[in-house]
């Protein structure tokens, strides 16, 4: 064994919009990484459409930066505990973390669960208090929330002698004293230095390399991420390729690629503790190891957390279907799921009894409705079941997910917000008042109580209560009726387009989901009710005109707004009879069965075999 001691190989690790993203833009321009007449977008690292829109890191990904004589590796890891499943697989790349923690905010639900997969693996711990320029910042109180969270997750003594430096990655300073900046990245990329280790394996044994990410190019098809574990790799070099059952098949390395700033450099040889890319292999998978030809051994296979949530993706059936997506067939979302299962370990694809019907379980609402969002760009047109939770049989016991829910609301919310989650079987297990009028309640809840809550939250705290949760553990499972919506919906009862008039007549009946002027059909939900029953309504009705009837008389009177959902907001409204249709254009929600008779027998029929 010896020390590489120029390489430093770090992940940035935060809960979701801490700044890690920022931060690591403010650290490659710093490094003189780029030359001075590039130009550089803002949270660079952040490549995927949707992650710009939303701002949140959804997809790992790794850069390299060089500080005087050191290589630092960097790589950003997302924050949502949906895409846990990036994350673990990000601990067997690096030596070291990043931990970022807001100034004000301090340790917040996915806080704790990105550093306990961090400690688990052993790593070296840096802590950044980031946003110490907010004018409310309390950086003294959230180090003591960092080391207690420490302490709670059975931090070891050395990770506990943790360095800390306090910075603001939007102005690009930072320092080691709470009070004082420096005009620069400095300060950490001092530390990073002297407390990060440097990778220690070997390099004269046979070369074995662990594929932790994959990406992907046209002309070179699919390119292996990941760390050489020991040994040295070279351009051209014919290796063995261990699949996760063990099966071993040869194959010839075409180009090796190391990373300088955020691009990919052609290199022709590496060695063991270097994070490289790898293409040529044209079938490789995350998990599988690349390995020495004479000497084949394979890497421990990747544990991944189990999914916790699933949907069943249906072929669009609707009497829309196939007018706004290029890809309706069972055939080709049968692809593009089995096609996603390469890039995301944390994603189970089931097939059932129908061709048309495949049961995607993940780890959370996120998780599935970025994937459904990404189909929907692409041109797909499906349609989804409401979200459920995995139960499981634990030691003979039925266990269910339990989420850990952290909640900042103003204190005139929290006897609402107290209420409305009890009855959703939620468990108070802290509460914080920091005298500013806000109070941090945190919950241990089932997690198909939270489905569908978040609509409701935002209304009781009238848009000022903040809400995150992560995964906590398995638990028993309590009572049925758990969460899900109570109210019923109003039910289109005609094919055709709304009209103000038919809406008009319905508006005291509840609140509408559509427009005057949309195209609606059968069995299409239109509006929600005011009281807990479905009722059949029809909105295109036509105002019929006579020489007593004046058409200009409602022309005063206006509709209230309609609520129009977005993606997410669709999938929590689902019920268990229910479908939400997306379409590249349009969401839309259903009943599964849309016929009025055909859907009365069918829940006659259900009844009858429940015995109510």
């Amino acid at each position: 064994m010896h020390a590489r001691d120029n390489i430093r190989n770090i992940a940035i690790i935060a809960h979701v919009d801490h700044g890690k993203t920022t931060l690591v833009d403010k650290l490659l321009q710093q490094s003189g990484t780029y030359r001075d007449h590039e130009t550089v977008q803002e949270r660079a690292m952040d490549s995927n459409d949707l992650e710009r829109e939303r701002g949140i890191t959804i997809l790992a990904k790794n850069t390299a930066i060089t500080y005087n004589d050191y290589l630092i590796n960097i790589v950003d890891t997302p924050g949502h505990a949906d895409f846990g499943g990036e994350v673990e697989r990000i601990m067997k790349m690096v030596d070291g973390v990043l931990l970022v923690v807001d100034a004000f905010e301090g340790c917040m639900p996915q806080t704790k669960f990105v550093l306990r997969k961090a400690l688990e693996s052993n790593l070296t711990p840096i802590v950044v208090v980031n946003k110490i320029d907010r004018p409310n910042a309390r950086p003294s109180e959230v180090i003591d929330e960092v080391l207690d969270l420490f302490i709670e997750l059975g931090a070891n003594d050395n990770q506990l002698e943790f360095p800390v430096v306090y910075a603001s990655a939007l102005m690009g300073t930072s320092s080691l004293d709470p009070e004082q900046q420096d005009s620069n990245m400095k300060a950490l990329y001092e530390t990073i230095t002297s407390h990060i280790p440097a990778p220690t394996e070997e390099v004269n044994a046979p070369f074995q390399f662990l594929v932790t990410l994959l990406d992907y190019n046209e002309y070179m098809g699919r390119i292996a991420v990941g760390r050489v574990n020991r040994g040295v790799v070279k351009q051209g070099q014919t290796v063995a390729v261990i699949d996760r059952e063990g099966k071993t098949k040869q194959a010839r390395i075409e180009k090796l690629f190391g990373f300088q700033g955020l691009k990919k450099v052609e290199i022709e040889e590496a060695g063991a503790g270097d994070i490289v890319a790898i293409a040529g292999i044209r079938e490789i998978n995350i998990g599988e190891t690349i390995a020495d030809l004479a000497n084949p051994e394979a890497l421990p296979v990747l544990k991944i957390d189990e999914p916790t949530l699933q949907m069943t993706f249906l072929v669009n059936n609707s009497p829309f279907a196939g007018r706004e997506g290029k890809w309706v067939t069972s055939r080709k979302l049968r692809e593009r799921l089995f096609k996603e299962l390469e890039t995301d370990v944390a994603l189970r694809v089931d097939e059932t009894d129908s061709p048309d019907a495949f049961v995607v379980s993940g780890r959370g609402e996120l998780h599935l409705s970025i994937l459904i969002e990404n189909m929907r760009r692409e041109g797909f047109e499906l349609q989804v079941s409401k979200p459920e939770v995995i139960i499981k049989e634990i030691d003979g016991v039925k266990s269910e997910p339990y989420e850990r829910l952290m909640i900042d609301v103003p204190e005139d919310s929290m006897g609402a917000v107290m209420e409305s989650l009890g009855t959703r079987k939620a468990e108070m297990v802290n509460m914080i008042n920091n005298g500013n009028g806000q109070v941090r309640l945190e919950f241990v809840m089932p997690a198909r109580g939270l489905i569908g809550y978040r609509t409701s939250f935002l209304t009781m705290t009238r848009g000022y209560g903040i809400m995150n949760s992560a995964f906590d553990s398995y638990g028993p499972l309590v009572g049925t009726n758990v969460g899900g919506r109570h109210q019923g919906v109003l039910v289109s009862s005609e094919n055709g387009n709304s009209t103000f008039y038919g809406m008009m007549g319905v508006e005291d009946r509840g609140i509408q989901f559509v427009e005057p002027g949309t195209e609606i059909y059968e069995g299409m939900i239109v509006g929600e009710h005011t009281r807990e029953n479905d009722i059949i309504v029809n909105i295109c009705k036509e105002k019929q005109l006579n020489n007593i009837r004046s058409a200009g008389k409602d022309d005063t009177v206006k509709l209230k707004t309609p609520r129009l959902f977005s993606l997410e907001q669709a999938l929590e409204y689902l019920n268990d009879d229910e479908y939400c249709e997306i379409t590249p254009k349009s969401i839309r929600l259903r009943k599964k069965i849309l016929n009025k008779s055909e859907r009365e027998r069918a829940e006659k029929h259900r009844k009858m075999s429940a015995g109510v």
